[in-house]
């Protein structure tokens, strides 16, 4: 194995070769003590140890990277504290995630690294958002994100290069390619010569290099970084190693060939650099003992503290409390002036209003430039703020949510347009997954608005006409509005946009142009969690939101002799609890009416709540009204019949007569 050691000193080299054998003595410590039961689980990255430490020295401290599970060597060369990093191991409250992960799924911003999630694929556009950021900041620096070439079969990695390269970011996707995912061969990974091939598709530079040869890595990375910063794009690097244990360790690799792994124990990173060092007399045998003893000392010494630790003890109210990042207080304050808006020029207004208070604010979405946007609501928006801030999107919905959190990790805050609502199973996984439990994880916040052209009634067919809401309001981490009227659709995406926590942003495409009504001028957020109480009453409490409180107003003005109390919910997630008691003690008779079809809407969990909260001040049985359990059909009469509307008055008058 040659070692190009140009430009490097001597001192350096030993100071990689401490960098290189650390996490390796490392890891045989806890594989020793997941024998014995004190750790629970372990991803061995030995073997490749090269391409971790290598690349992770080849960056500045201030670089971000986004490693693996098997990336220890990131961990260790960016000096995390391995009294801490050993207590993030045993699930330890003052561990990095407080006992909410495992392993190396946390991130730690004072390192700069950015934890992933198992779903590998998604935190590659995370890195685009992270490179985005430093585009925008004017900062000249790269950000290293890691996959495997099992990843590399996923979708989100072929959305993140193709929105690496279309946008000229500075980000270095590093594949580890050892051979398995798991125990699946690259045989049936792909069929291209080599991963490098695909970076053909993209018009991107690509490198492919020797994974266990230290130097090899740090200069192919030191060169990928010189090339990113100067051209302005980005570069792909396939690393050639192996795996020598199991993908995890209760895996086993009794489905490798034996004589593969002969073949690249004879390739083990370190013992080759070793051996490089030896051959130019910097190392003998003497030194290398001295030096191992060194390290085996240190971590047990440091084990050995650690484990004497107090014993995690669960606090659920500290549990429920970190689901979110603090959202700033919302001060009330009546309106000086306001003016007559439709809905859609509601929510235009509180776009260009965010933009003018949030100079870190980055509108992104297909043709939300140029174009304005499918419904043409970020028309004008081009003009006044400029192409970095408004920002077209190739089609790939789940890359631009992840670089969504990308921009929020280095402190910029994002909205993302879906054309229709319906869209957003393409990205579901980001949304779900790593933008929701992200400040649970390990306390990043996720401040990424997501705004969903929702609802039919507008003979769209089932891709264009969904209610989709209920989907995330069994998500944790996230919250979710919908708004009903002008006046809502402006404050409530003030306050989404404040909000460091991931917001989803629910408006109805059919209330755009059909209604209208006072806005206040200014900076006039509205708390999110509060409902609104649209109508008093004493009959029958009529609990909805979105297109849901106009059906009810509607059938009030047609229905004089019944005197509905209607509350809008406005939040679906979390609830205004509160509201709702005090809705059911008005009138003992609720209606709950959504757009949402039946069968796992809104409603049945509200109902549930009630009848365990309000039962004794109920009298009669809950009741809701919702739409048909099919897809949402185009034809007018078919979709007439599907909504909720068309059993509104048969709900009311059931119940009114119980």
């Amino acid at each position: 194995m040659y070692f190009n050691r140009t430009l490097i000193s001597d001192e350096q080299l030993l100071d990689f070769y401490h960098a290189i054998l650390y996490p390796r003595l490392v890891e045989e410590k806890m594989l020793l003590l997941l024998r014995q039961g004190k750790i629970s689980k372990w991803f061995s990255g030995i073997g490749q140890e090269a391409i971790a430490v290598g690349a992770t020295l080849a960056l500045a401290p201030d670089e971000w990277i986004l490693p693996l599970h098997r990336n220890l060597g990131v961990f260790t060369t960016r000096n995390m504290p391995l009294h801490k990093l050993f207590l993030q191991w045993q699930g330890s409250r003052q561990g990095y995630s407080q006992g909410r992960e495992r392993s190396f799924h946390f991130g730690s911003r004072e390192h700069h690294i950015c934890g992933m999630i198992s779903h590998l694929g998604p935190q590659l556009s995370v890195a685009d958002g992270i490179a985005l950021a430093h585009t925008l900041a004017g900062q000249q620096k790269v950000t290293l994100v890691f996959t495997g070439e099992g990843g590399t079969s996923e979708g989100e990695f072929h959305e993140a290069l193709n929105v690496a390269a279309v946008w000229g970011l500075p980000v270095i996707f590093l594949i580890e390619n050892n051979g398995y995912g798991l125990s699946t061969p690259v045989a049936e990974q792909y069929r291209c010569q080599q991963l490098t091939d695909k970076a053909i598709g993209y018009g991107m530079h690509s490198l492919r290099i020797d994974g266990n040869n230290l130097l090899e890595v740090y200069n192919t990375v030191a060169e990928a970084k010189a090339y990113a910063l100067r051209e302005q794009k980005p570069v792909l690097i396939e690393a050639l190693t192996f795996r020598m244990r199991g993908h995890e360790e209760a895996s086993g690799t009794k489905y490798v060939p034996p004589a593969l792994l002969e073949e690249w124990a004879q390739k083990d990173p370190i013992h080759h650099y070793e051996a490089f060092l030896r051959f130019i007399g910097l190392l003998d045998d003497e030194k290398i003992s001295a030096i191992h003893q060194q390290q085996k000392q240190y971590i047990d010494a440091t084990v050995h503290d650690a484990l004497t630790e107090t014993v995690l003890v669960a606090d659920t109210a500290q549990e429920l409390a970190d689901i979110y990042a603090p959202a700033p207080a919302i001060h009330h304050k009546a309106a000086d002036t306001t003016r007559e808006l439709r809905f859609i020029d509601a929510i235009a207004a509180g776009l260009k209003t965010a933009m003018e208070q949030f100079p870190n604010l980055v509108l992104m979405g297909q043709d939300i430039a140029e174009y304005g946007g499918a419904f043409k609501i970020t028309d004008g928006l081009l003009a006044q703020f400029g192409k970095a801030r408004v920002r077209n999107t190739p089609l790939c919905e789940s890359a631009i949510i992840g670089a969504g959190l990308g921009l929020s990790i280095m402190g910029y805050k994002s909205m993302i347009e879906m054309q229709f609502a319906d869209f957003v199973s393409c990205g579901f996984n980001q949304i779900v997954n790593n933008l929701a439990k992200i400040h649970y994880r390990w306390g990043q916040h996720a401040d990424v608005v997501i705004r969903l052209p929702a609802g039919g009634g507008v003979g769209a067919g089932p891709f264009h006409s969904q209610s989709n809401e209920a989907w995330f309001t069994h998500t944790p981490g996230l919250k979710v509005v919908y708004p009903s009227s002008p006046a809502d659709a402006y404050g409530l995406l003030l306050a989404a946009l404040t909000d460091p926590n991931p917001v989803l942003y629910f408006e109805h495409k059919a209330l755009y142009r059909s209604i209208s009504g006072p806005v206040p001028e200014g900076w006039f957020p509205i708390e999110i969690g509060k409902a609104s109480l649209v109508q008093e009453g004493t009959d029958i409490s009529i609990i909805t939101y979105g297109s849901g409180v106009h059906w009810a107003l509607d059938y009030a003005r047609q229905h004089p002799e019944l005197s509905l109390h209607i509350l809008d919910l406005r939040t679906l997630l979390p609830l205004d609890y509160d509201a709702i008691s005090q809705a059911v003690t008005q009138t003992g008779k609720v209606l709950i009416l959504h757009e949402d079809t039946l069968t796992g809407g809104l409603g049945g969990e509200i109902s549930a709540w009630i009848a365990e909260h309000c039962f004794q001040q109920l009298d009669a049985p809950i009741m809701r009204c919702a739409s048909l359990d099919t897809p949402v059909p185009f034809a007018a009469e078919l979709e007439k019949n599907f909504l909720a509307k068309s059993r509104l008055d048969q709900c009311i008058q059931q119940l009114a007569a119980y």
